[in-house]
């Protein structure tokens, strides 16, 4: 139990707490000291700034795509027969120069197919100049029969040959006509005979020539479907190469990127008629790069040589042809490989704005407003168009015009009016330009 005393220690330490913190609130109270007015403004808020001027601007379309051979090899076996030769480096990835023999089948059966049809035409030769010396004889005999009638149907006229014997020479005369006109009908088909055996001729060396798989350019080799000794049927597969003279990349771009690539490099008016699109755009002054993806400074320079048929059924992307010349030239694996089959690339293409613009950092702008900084140093919250933004950088149409400060701070707050000590930014203006110049490399952002 709580004895009387310990109950009254506890309340009288109750009331002089109570106490202590009355007299503390009335001392605070007493010693307060009025909030301080000052008439001096606010600080300036320091803000970097940029002066927005037209810049030399290189329009760019960004996209991917899988490299292939500018030309490809099938090599199909036009006619059938045995494989007796067979180059020791027939093996898919083998570089090989061109002229090398390949593959060649067995020609004994065309090489006596062209023996046959070469003596053929050597004896429609020799029955040729046979036929015409024939003829020749039968000529002169038939003129001899001529003038023998001729006499003899006088004589007949006159009653001095009888009738028979004039009757009798006629039908000499008649056959020997039919003898002239059979070395004649002869003579006037074996040209046709001597065309069929040419053709034969031709068939038959063609098909030699088939036999033989030589390398038609420097090529890599891919896959390899044939051994030696096997036989082959017309028709069949036997391997396919890859040219190493040029590479061409496919790449899928965004309509709208390529749209306005495109138009820049178009001329106003096209000739009536122009259906090449090669005449209607100057791809020439379209700038090609690409680089391997994953691989960060490996990459090729090329150019653009056509825009395929069609929009990629997919992403409904435009699909632009980009051709490498000589991808082997410079390569130094592993380092730098070739530009070479299914390898994923990404492309970028530019070219120059046919005027300048005004670009200011795309994080310069703020749900389509810009900060600017007026005569007065204050600022000014105003809502500008952009025409298209290119990576980091925004393209203004209006709003904004050449000499204006634009605010390139994250400002927080950002009131309209309030006072701000601006900084120009000399270095951004600068590399501001050199990105508008598109002089970044693919896939980097300062």
């Amino acid at each position: 139990m709580t004895s009387p005393s310990q109950r009254l220690g506890r309340w009288l330490a109750i009331v002089l707490g109570l106490a202590l913190g009355m007299v503390l609130l009335v001392m605070f109270v007493v010693n307060r000291q009025a909030p301080t007015h000052s008439d001096s403004p606010p600080a300036p808020t320091a803000v970097a700034v940029i002066e927005a001027q037209p810049l030399a601007l290189r329009l760019e379309a960004r996209g991917h795509g899988v490299a292939r051979s500018a030309e490809t090899w099938q090599a199909v076996a036009n006619v059938s027969g045995r494989v007796v030769e067979r180059h020791p480096h027939l093996e898919n990835g083998a570089l090989l120069r061109e002229g090398t023999k390949l593959l060649v089948l067995d020609p004994s059966r065309y090489e006596l197919a062209i023996a046959e049809a070469e003596a053929e035409l050597a004896q429609l030769k020799a029955e040729e100049a046979n036929t015409r010396r024939l003829l020749d004889l039968e000529r002169q005999a038939l003129d001899l029969a001529e003038q023998e009638l001729s006499r003899i149907e006088h004589l007949a006229a006159t009653g001095s040959v009888s009738t028979s014997q004039r009757d009798a020479l006629r039908r000499s005369t008649v056959g020997q006509r039919q003898a002239v006109t059979r070395l004649e009908n002869a003579l006037a088909l074996l040209p046709a005979r001597h065309e069929r055996a040419s053709v034969r001729l031709a068939h038959a060396r063609r098909d030699l020539a088939d036999t033989h798989f030589v390398a038609p350019y420097d090529l890599r080799l891919g896959e390899v479907e044939v051994e030696l000794h096997q036989f082959v049927s017309v028709g069949q597969r036997l391997f396919e190469a890859d040219s190493l003279a040029a590479a061409e990349v496919e790449a899928r771009l965004p309509f709208s990127m390529v749209r306005r690539l495109l138009g820049s490099v178009a001329p106003a008016e096209l000739e009536p008629g122009t259906l090449d699109l090669s005449e209607r755009i100057d791809f020439d002054s379209i700038d090609a790069e690409l680089e391997l993806v994953g691989t960060p400074g490996v990459g090729w320079t090329g150019r653009v040589v056509r825009v395929a048929s069609g929009l990629d059924p997919a992403t409904r992307a435009v699909r632009i042809v980009v051709r490498v010349e000589d991808p082997w030239r410079d390569a130094r694996p592993p380092d730098h490989p070739p530009l070479q089959r299914d390898m994923y690339t990404r492309v970028r293409l530019l070219a120059l704005s046919p005027e300048p613009q005004i670009v200011v950092p795309a994080s310069a702008l703020h749900q389509g407003e810009l900060y600017l900084v007026d005569e007065q140093d204050h600022l000014v919250r105003r809502l500008v168009s952009v025409a298209f933004q290119q990576g980091d950088l925004a393209v203004i149409e209006s709003g904004l015009t050449p000499g204006e400060r634009v605010i390139v701070d994250d400002l927080q707050p950002a009131i309209k009016g309030m006072a701000l000590a601006p900084r120009r930014d000399a270095a951004l203006e600068a590399r501001l330009a050199d990105q508008a110049l598109g002089d970044v490399a693919l896939g980097e952002r300062p």
